[in-house]
């Protein structure tokens, strides 16, 4: 009798844990397969309204930025989304529940603004938070309205979505934003879709099944400090970023005017190489030759659009000198070599670091300098750095 109640009960237990197995094997299957967008296959790039304009904003201005985007040639380069980031709507939903945008500063509406957009062959980015209001608490977030909100949003025609992470009740980002990744394949209309989660449950180990980016870090500030912080922090995740989802360590600052422009040209040079999102933090519509220069160099926009879709990773450190590398398509390797303290030094990067078989002879192109190095490099290559700047190479094996 008691063998026979060992038995059951031991068949009873092995039938348990099967059930628990197969029912958790089913949600980590629906988990990979629920964002199946199709998007996102190199690094998104665009411009974001946040970082020059924060909630002064207004659809005139997102036009003309639009105008510009396609003016100065950035579009033309990739620069084809036009995000309006937070404070775009009214307080309040209306008595169906909808969003609606700010009377005052978007009348013509959100429809008629993504027609716009879409005339000058760009798409139209737009924001909202996985709590019950925004960062800024001047408009609802979209808890508890996703299928609702992500169906508007589609019903205008938007084609990327920044989802925060703000006054959510204290509820894990892992139950909020699936909610919204299937409200989105729900919608009938590919929307990128940008987790702004700020790094805190680290996203990259999880946000592929759910997004196409995804935050590493909090907020960027326009300082040096600040830059190379977030560019560390989102370091460590290289290994999770892939086609389809990218790790983003925020939004660019280059021509808000807190950095030099040899900082500038690091904060670009290590975006690029990082496989990050590259949209534009400035107002483009007034921007200097110098800070056009770096925004738009095609070789540094080609490393971060490589096809390979491979993260940099840091290879070697030694106190303030770093080199960072990673692989290209056509058998190229991309190389910072980065001096992050106060005096001019010579830095190294060797090719057992960067991925380079020992005793190649390689070719180097200067990136920011437009031009081939005439030396044939064989085992290293050495450059002199000015403090706070960077030499970024692709290098190629010849023999």
């Amino acid at each position: 009798m008691e063998a026979s109640f060992l038995a059951v009960s031991t068949i009873w237990l092995l039938m348990i844990i099967a059930a628990t197995t197969a029912t958790y094997d089913a949600e980590i299957n629906n988990r990979r397969n629920l964002l199946a967008n199709g998007l996102g296959s190199k690094p998104p790039m665009g411009w974001n309204s946040w970082n020059h304009f924060s909630c002064m904003i207004d659809e005139k201005m997102i036009r003309e930025t639009a105008d510009a985007l396609v003016s100065t040639g950035l579009a033309k380069l990739g620069y084809e989304y036009v995000n309006i980031d937070d404070c775009w709507a009214e307080i309040s939903r209306d008595e169906k529940g909808y969003l609606v945008p700010k009377k005052s500063t978007f009348p013509s509406g959100m429809k008629a603004l993504a027609d716009y957009v879409h005339r000058k062959g760009l798409k139209l980015g737009i924001y909202s938070d996985a709590g019950y209001f925004t960062c800024s608490k001047q408009m609802p977030g979209s808890l508890g309205h996703e299928e609702q909100d992500a169906k508007t949003f589609a019903s205008w025609g938007i084609d990327y979505l920044k989802y925060d992470n703000c006054n959510n009740g204290g509820s894990k980002p892992l139950v909020r934003y699936p909610v919204m990744t299937q409200a989105l394949m729900n919608a009938g209309r590919p929307i990128f879709f940008s987790l702004c989660e700020w790094g805190d449950m680290h996203p990259a180990t999880w946000g592929y099944k759910i997004g196409n980016s995804w935050r590493t870090t909090n907020d960027i500030s326009d300082n040096w400090d600040s830059m190379v912080s977030r560019a560390d922090q989102n370091e460590v995740y290289a290994e999770y970023a892939r086609p389809g989802g990218w790790n983003d360590p925020d939004m660019l600052e280059i021509g808000n005017g807190g950095m030099t422009k040899d900082e500038y040209i690091v904060h670009f040079s290590l975006w690029a190489i990082s496989k990050a999102p590259l949209l534009i933090g400035c107002d483009v519509r007034n921007t200097t030759k110098d800070i056009m220069d770096i925004i738009a160099n095609k070789e540094a926009i080609a490393i971060n659009q490589d096809k390979l879709g491979i993260q940099a990773k840091k290879v070697r450190m030694e106190g303030d000198w770093e080199v960072w590398a990673g692989p290209l398509s056509k058998y190229r390797v991309a190389v910072v070599i980065l001096n992050r303290g106060a005096w001019r030094t010579a830095i190294t990067a060797h090719w057992d670091d960067v991925g380079i078989p020992v005793g190649s002879t390689v070719v180097a192109r200067d990136v920011w300098e437009h031009k081939t190095l005439k030396t044939r490099f064989v085992g290293n290559l050495t450059a002199t750095i000015d403090p706070h700047a960077c030499k970024l190479y692709v290098l190629k094996p010849v023999s």
